[in-house]
């Protein structure tokens, strides 16, 4: 299965976390709101896989917001199986 489609099953089966407070702090700072996140996923792809952290591999989803605005995503999948979202923000 491709990265993209581990995540967009994650997301639809709510197995996700959050970096807390930063994940939200990102979004409000280009006023999106989590159904931006949600649509950029299922109409974005994966447009760099990031290996080079110990934590384990990033993936950067780049994909429409609700607004046509185009967003990115980081998030990696943890050990646990949950789909952790770390960042987001406009590209535009």
């Amino acid at each position: 299965m491709k990265p993209i489609e581990v995540i967009r099953e994650k997301v639809r089966r709510g197995e996700y976390e959050f970096t807390l407070p930063h994940f939200f702090e990102e979004m409000a700072n280009d006023h999106l709101i989590f159904p931006d996140i949600e649509w950029a996923i299922a109409h974005g792809d994966v447009r760099r896989k990031l290996t080079r952290d110990p934590r384990g591999t990033r993936y950067e989803v780049f994909g429409p917001a609700l607004d046509g605005g185009e967003i990115a995503i980081i998030c990696r999948i943890k050990s646990t199986g949950k789909l952790l979202f770390i960042t987001t923000y406009a590209t535009e």
